[in-house]
């Protein structure tokens, strides 16, 4: 028999124009520009998403975009805090070329951001949420914005008009409403849109949702190896930070304490308290249906206060306080996880994740009682990593862990390149596409620069820059001090033990500052432009008890 003159089975020829067809459509959408939808939540700490650490809580719709794309294990900020991690990621820039350095100044309006160049290329733009510096972000078409820090209930919201709206809600719920209404009703089919997605969330005061405020506080958490942390050999920054459990976290402000409660009690050690926290964020903001919720949970908390904090030794005190700041920080990422869940859900029933990147971020990292700390500031781990998650169909092989040093510097060149937009010749950061398609071989960089300003400051987390690569960590802490720490990421990924002036060490030492001279040179950063901040620093605290301090 002659097979060649076979008839070919009519089912076959459908398959084969229907592979056909679907083998176009994927090429075609390669070759379109994507929609970017940047996700990013405030102090979100890389321990509290389950795709890294799943010891603390469970996040599987964030852990979603991991499995369906690229997890970095090394990603990092250039300055570990809120407003100055910001105007970097929209910049490209490290925060001494941008001009915010610190939360005190103001961000300089010069600057061009890269929604203002997705603008300009024809995106449809957006932004929702929490910007925390600026009434009027620029190259967006349509937001609604918090105003500064925003608040938790019931939040205020800036909007396109130039006037201040309240929404009544819980304000992650919120600004999910706000997000999936503007791509429901807004968004111009016709063009590829860039939307950023900001949470205040989980940004202190900690105030969940009624929900899981009830859910959470039946939850025990492990303790963090390091929460009893005494500093031992290490400098004066880690020893003289205000950033302790037990001694700067406050009763009230943070602990959801009535204050009358403190006032009675006189709780020992004594922590000046904010006039916001109940005072602001609760008290003057809440209808009585929403109190109705909350008071039953705060009468628990605060009669197991009553009764339990006079018997606690110290220890038991430390104990006692990090349980109720995982309580209320892991409920207020839960709600994230629940309303990221939303959009993701909103992207596939309408067809749109297939062409559409998502990253997914935090402005910084943040401490969850390792050392004994709260916030972030510092160069060490906790503070300085920060999470990246990025899904891109078609393009990003699902399922990946990347090992690289990236940094939020990256951000925005990373998705100007995605989106087929040129980048200006003065961003400092370098693209992120081979690392997300596969393409190791084109990345080059080895070390990562940091550079923290924000001193004297609440927190007192002293002046410090320095260089990471995968296997150290060099810091240079100086202004009032003039101290260098330098740690083995691999042998000590606890970061306790600080090998700076070690005979093993100085060859290594050696190398890593003469590499630091060269980043510090590359970026433009140098001694006498320190002494410029510092000078405007203190010029700005010209009415603070810190005016003056070294």
């Amino acid at each position: 028999m002659n097979l060649f003159k076979r008839p070919i089975s009519p089912l076959i020829v459908v398959l084969f124009f229907t592979f056909c067809k679907e083998h176009k459509e994927v090429e075609t959408r390669k070759n379109e520009r994507p929609n970017i939808l940047f996700i990013m939540s405030d102090d979100h700490a890389y321990q509290a998403i389950s795709a890294y650490q799943n010891h603390l809580i469970e996040t599987p719709n964030i852990d979603r975009i991991a499995k369906e794309g690229i997890l970095f294990a090394n990603a990092c900020v250039t300055n570990s805090i809120c407003a100055p991690s910001r105007a970097t990621i929209l910049t490209g820039k490290h925060t001494h070329i941008n001009g915010k350095t610190d939360n005190a100044r103001p961000f300089d309006t010069t600057q061009v951001t890269f929604p203002e160049l997705f603008q300009k290329a024809g995106y449809q733009t957006a932004m929702f949420g929490k910007l925390h510096f600026g009434n009027n972000p620029k190259g967006v078409d349509d937001f609604m914005i918090l105003p500064g820090q925003g608040n938790y209930i019931n939040p205020d919201f800036i909007t396109k008009n130039g006037d201040t709206i309240r929404i009544e809600g819980y304000v992650t719920d919120v600004i999910t409403d706000l997000t999936l209404d503007w791509m429901e009703k807004k968004r111009d089919t016709s063009k590829p849109f860039m939307l950023m997605y900001l949470h205040k969330a989980p940004h202190r005061p900690w105030w969940p949702r009624p929900d899981k405020f009830e859910e959470f506080i039946e939850k025990q958490f492990p303790e963090p190896e390091t929460l009893f942390d005494d500093y031992e050999n290490r400098g004066a920054a880690a020893k003289t930070a205000e950033m302790n459990l037990l001694t700067h976290m406050m009763y009230n402000h943070d602990s959801k304490i009535r204050p009358e409660l403190t006032k009675k009690m006189q709780p020992e050690p004594f922590v000046p308290e904010y006039k916001n926290g109940f005072h602001g964020p609760y008290s003057e903001r809440l209808t009585n249906a929403q109190k109705a919720a909350y008071e039953p949970i705060l009468d628990r908390i605060n009669a197991d206060f009553e009764e339990n904090w006079p018997k606690m030794n110290k220890r038991e005190k430390m104990q006692w306080k990090y349980q109720r700041y995982m309580q209320d920080y892991l409920a207020c990422i839960s709600s994230v996880d629940d309303n990221v869940g939303r959009v993701l859900d909103y992207l596939d029933e309408n067809r749109l994740s297939e062409n559409t990147l998502v990253i997914y971020t935090s402005d910084q990292g943040f401490y969850l009682g390792e050392h004994g700390w709260f916030d972030k500031r510092f160069i060490y781990n906790e503070s300085f990593k920060t999470p990246l998650l990025v899904k891109w169909p078609n393009r990003i092989q699902p399922g990946i862990t990347n090992e690289e040093m990236v940094q939020n510097l990256d951000f925005a060149q990373t998705l100007l390149e995605a989106a087929q937009i040129a980048a200006p010749e003065d961003m400092q950061g370098e693209s992120l596409l081979p690392l997300l398609t596969s393409n190791e071989g084109l990345w080059e960089r080895d070390a990562v620069y940091y550079h923290y300003y924000e001193y004297p400051a609440v927190h007192q987390v002293k002046r410090h820059y320095g260089i990471v690569t995968k296997e150290y960590k060099l810091a240079h802490f100086y202004y009032d001090v003039d101290e260098w720490e330098l740690y083995d990421r691999k042998k000590d990924p606890l970061e306790i033990n600080n090998v700076y002036g070690k005979p093993e060490y100085e060859e290594i030492t050696a190398l890593l500052k003469t590499k630091l001279e060269g980043l510090r040179t590359q970026y433009g950063d140098s001694d006498e432009l320190n002494q410029h901040y510092i000078d405007i620093h203190l010029e700005n605290q010209i009415d603070s008890p810190l005016k003056g301090k070294p």
